[in-house]
């Protein structure tokens, strides 16, 4: 590998020292020399070997020392591969000269040999000892820690801490709308973020393509003039179900096109079961976590549905929740377990019930009173490790459940406004934090993001998300990233430069791309100079010029008819006309006669009214 750079060193010389200096390259002036890794460790091991001998006496006088040198050890371990074939003294001052820096940082002065000696003693004697293992030059002393160590360390503590893993150092904030963001959803790699609002719109955000502007790719109204209740990628991420505010749940793909709607149920049939689809609005919905073409969803039709993607005609089956006396109750949210093998369902009773998902008419587990009865349970989630069931209900209140004791919580933590019907819980990546957020009144502080210990259920962590409160909240386990939905149209992202992958981290570095003039043409002109007449297009000519010649064309500028000067014509009157009324109007104007007392222009009738009466006497003569 290095021939070549030797051949050329050997042929240029000493070069001019000015040009070394402005290359950069202080090397320039020195031979190089051919490097043979074999030689090199046979040379260390023998100069180990040597020096050991010589030091051994001095050695065992300094033992008091030992701290401070097994600190300067990874020192010596660095120099030691920089030994040349100049022998053990030149070595000896180059590995001093490396340690230097080390030398300077400590007061203390130290005595006896250097460390190197002390170390490849140490590597004999054990070489001695153990003939299987070879060791090629002076082995680490047993008090030394390797960087590698360090790290371990540290992931220890961290393990014992989970705060440190929580990715709260960074954050970046889409604007969604003005209204509450509803619904969020994170395609299973993490690529793409959809964000849904009481707006009724669907927005699609590309990590990859965005830049530093964080603006959306897409929006659309998938469900016209409903608001949008539940957003989430399928466990392949190819497609998207959307679940809004009417009886029909849509299924779009990856661009947001669709590609089925659940059909609509008979409203007037009594048994939900012979029907073939929700009647009422929706309150849920998620996919199967193993069957990709699988999905739920839950009504205020008092049922819980499976469906699949390639039959949007009929509902796969039906799970009809019961209250206490086998009346109908509503569901108010639904999931699936990690495995796919339980459905469960919080309804309006504060019941959650629990079916087996193979069996649709009697659960297998079911709490009777888990949350207040009349309050919405907004959100059911299972840990990763599936033995565990999170709910957070609409009585403020977050609780955590082990189904196989389902009487009663493991754990509860109340004072947790929520005013929404869709306020989430999600469980951390190492399933060891549960994250809930919660509700504020317009002006009435910051709405939180609050996260609790499981096993304890310790608040160990909040974050002021905003002036709003938090609806919605996803912790996605590749990325490290946690998305939260607000009151007043926010989706933000927090994340950590370290802790995360991808995600938000790939648009932030990005600048914003500039508007190209280009681009704001409105139309392009196709030149064809050699097409016939009939198809050649008229050639563009500047818009003034146009608009001076369409001004001047009195149809297209709409030019209203100046008055007829003189007499009328052409079915029109003149300016003065030729009609007494319009000569008496014209007297009337042009009279300027003016009586300052109107008294006196009165009474100045009085004598003639008196001789020869007209108006008034005859009337009442009689």
């Amino acid at each position: 590998f290095f021939s070549p750079l030797v051949a050329d060193a050997e042929m240029v010389g000493t070069p001019d020292p000015e040009l070394a200096a402005t290359m950069g390259f202080s090397g320039f002036g020195k031979k190089a020399r051919t490097f043979d890794l074999e030689a090199m460790f046979e040379q260390t091991r023998r100069t180990a070997v040597e020096r050991s001998r010589k030091v051994l006496e001095s050695r065992e006088r300094e033992k008091e020392d030992q701290a401070e040198k097994e600190f300067r050890i990874p020192c010596t371990d660095s120099s030691v591969s920089a030994s040349s074939a100049t022998g053990p003294r030149s070595t000896l001052t180059e590995r001093e000269a490396v340690c230097s820096e080390s030398e300077d940082s400590s007061n203390e002065a130290l005595s006896g040999p250097s460390v190197q000696a002390q170390s490849s003693a140490k590597g004999q004697a054990e070489d001695t000892d153990d003939d299987d293992e070879e060791f090629i030059g002076p082995p680490l002393p047993p008090g030394f820690k390797d960087s590698d160590d360090d790290n371990d360390d540290d992931t220890e503590e961290e393990d014992n801490n989970p705060v440190k893993k929580i990715p709260d150092s960074h954050e970046i904030t889409l604007q969604h709308g003005t209204k509450t963001v509803s619904a969020l959803g994170l395609d299973p790699s993490g690529a793409r973020l959809i964000t849904g609002g009481y707006d009724y719109d669907v927005k699609f955000w590309d990590f990859a393509g965005m830049d530093a502007s964080l603006q959306a790719f897409r929006s659309l109204q998938p469900c016209e003039c409903h608001q949008i209740k539940s957003l989430q990628y399928s466990s392949t991420g190819d497609v998207i179900l959307v679940v809004s505010g009417n009886s029909q749940a849509k299924v779009l793909d990856r661009d947001g096109f669709p590609v089925m709607e659940c059909i609509k149920g008979d409203q007037y049939i009594v048994d939900m079961t012979n029907t073939k689809g929700h009647t009422a609005m929706l309150n849920s919905g998620c996919w199967h976590p193993k069957i990709k073409e699988e999905f739920l969803t839950c009504s205020n039709d008092g049922t819980v549905r499976t469906w699949d993607v390639n039959n949007e005609k009929k509902h796969k089956s039906v799970f009809k929740p019961r209250s206490v006396q086998g009346k109908r109750v509503i569901p108010t949210t639904c999931t699936y377990s990690r495995d796919g093998k339980l459905i469960a369902a919080g309804c309006q009773d504060g019941s959650i019930q629990i079916w087996d998902r193979n069996m649709t008419v009697h659960t297998k587990f079911h709490c009777r009173q888990a949350h207040a009865s009349g309050t919405d349970t907004s959100c059911l989630t299972f840990s990763y490790d599936g033995t565990v069931l999170a709910s957070r209900g609409g009585d403020d209140t977050l609780k955590i459940w082990d189904i196989r004791q389902f009487k009663k919580p493991l754990n509860s933590a109340d004072g947790l406004p929520s005013f929404f019907p869709m306020t989430d819980c999600c469980f951390s990546p190492d399933d060891k934090i549960l994250v809930t957020g919660t509700s504020v009144k317009k002006g009435g502080g910051s709405g939180k993001l609050i996260f609790f210990y499981r096993e304890t259920f310790q608040k160990v962590y909040e974050i002021e998300v905003t002036d709003a409160s938090v609806v919605r909240c996803l912790w996605h386990p590749k990325l490290n990233q946690i998305m939260v939905g607000t009151g007043n149209g926010l989706a933000k992202v927090y994340y950590d430069p370290v802790k995360s992958q991808r995600g938000a981290k790939l648009c932030v570095v990005k600048t914003k791309r500039k508007e190209r003039q280009a681009e704001t043409l409105t139309q392009d002109y196709i030149i064809t100079p050699h097409a016939l007449p009939m198809f050649r297009e008229p050639r563009q000519r500047s818009t003034r010029k146009q608009l001076e010649k369409d001004r001047l064309d009195p149809l297209k500028s709409h030019k209203p008819e100046p008055p007829v000067a003189g007499a009328g014509r052409g079915g029109r009157v003149g300016t003065h006309g030729v009609t007494l009324s319009s000569y008496i109007v014209k007297n009337i104007a042009l009279d300027k006669t003016d009586d300052s007392n109107p008294r006196e222009a009165i009474l100045r009738h009085a004598k003639e009214a008196e001789e020869n009466p007209y108006w008034v006497a005859p009337a009442y003569a009689k």
